[in-house]
């Protein structure tokens, strides 16, 4: 087991095979929503320090009642400005409080301090930024966050997925226990972020002490050719017209779990994907801002937030029938055996 000292865990590439991890049989198929809680802005406008609101509160409000009463518990990874707000960090502070969700952290470096990098694209992934910048925004997000609920988080999704070499070995060191910012299957390179193609769809242990878990966003391979798998949709994706011509005659589709852009029938459709190819936890996501009508291109007006949550009614009445119940957060790295120690051994 040699190979384990040539690899430090960083979240662009792939782990090693034992660092895959093994979850009982008896925990089955389960899975995961987590909710990227996050300021209200313009998705369309550059990014700026500024100019943003915290208002989406009584829709997420109206959220949480709806997966609490689905016995869901979300995991609310949150980002600066939603935990600077007095409102919103009460609100979420009396979830936890009654053991109905769960708050981790989310950063969106452009608002989140200290300030002191240019507000750009290419640095709004915070795993670009230098390390002493990275690490210092992520101490100053678990401060402000332990200040409000009274403990530091342990689960991350960098905002816009935007990991880098560092982030694992920052991450572990800040006392997180799991990450969740890989998305499988999206390559953002072309857009100054990573690429996360062909990394696993299965929790993983990343870092360089293989202490933090890496669960990847859920996203599948559909349609009749999806046994191709992901090199060939990355194939198509290369031929232009091809690709659009072969998702809509339903021969080959990339699909993540997410109400944001993606039909109920071609969420079940992934959920069957996901389940046949082996994955064991199916990781749900969406963004905070799109549970009140006007802030995300989703959810427009109250007919889009009635379609949105239709489509959860849908997806989770498909999850019961596959026999798929919801995780969460203290439960799922519970049922995570200890890693094995021998690599280090060796």
């Amino acid at each position: 087991m040699q190979s384990a000292h040539h690899h430090d865990g960083n979240l662009l590439r792939a782990p090693l095979p034992e660092d895959m991890i093994a979850l009982p049989a008896a925990f089955g198929t389960r899975f995961m929503l987590f909710v990227d809680t996050e300021e209200e802005f313009d998705w369309n406008a550059p990014f700026r320090r500024e100019g943003h609101g915290v208002t989406a509160l009584a829709g997420m409000a109206r959220g949480q009642a709806y997966f609490a009463a689905a016995g869901v518990k979300p995991v609310y990874v949150t980002d600066y400005p939603v935990v600077d707000s007095d409102a919103a960090a009460g609100m979420m502070g009396a979830w936890v409080a009654a053991g109905e969700a769960d708050v981790g952290a989310h950063l969106h470096p452009w608002v989140n301090p200290p300030h002191v990098e240019d507000v750009n694209a290419a640095n709004s992934y915070v795993g670009s930024l230098p390390e002493a910048v990275e690490a210092a925004k992520l101490e100053a997000l678990c401060r402000r966050i332990e200040d409000r609920f009274g403990r530091r988080p342990i689960a991350y999704r960098a905002g816009r997925y935007g990991v880098g070499p560092n982030s694992a070995r920052l991450l572990e060191a800040a006392g997180f226990r799991l990450d969740t910012s890989v998305r499988s299957r999206f390559d953002y390179s072309h857009q100054h972020g990573p690429d996360f193609h062909g990394l696993p769809q299965n929790p993983y242990w990343a870092g360089p002490t293989r202490s933090l878990v890496e669960l990847p966003l859920s996203t599948a391979i559909t349609g009749l050719l999806r046994g191709g798998g992901e090199g060939l949709y990355r194939a198509t994706q290369a031929m232009g017209p091809l690709a659009g011509a072969l998702a809509r005659a339903r021969m080959l589709s990339r699909v993540p779990l997410t109400p944001e852009g993606i039909t109920a029938a071609e969420a079940t459709t992934a959920i069957d994907a996901l389940i046949e190819e082996g994955v064991r936890v199916l990781n749900f996501s969406f963004h905070s801002p799109t549970l009140e009508p006007g802030h995300t291109p989703y959810v427009r007006d109250e007919a889009d937030r009635t379609a949105f949550y239709g489509w959860w009614d849908r997806v989770l009445s498909h999850l019961a029938r596959r026999g798929v119940t919801a995780v969460g957060l203290d439960q799922l790295l519970d049922a995570i055996p200890a890693r094995a120690k021998a690599c280090q051994a060796a």
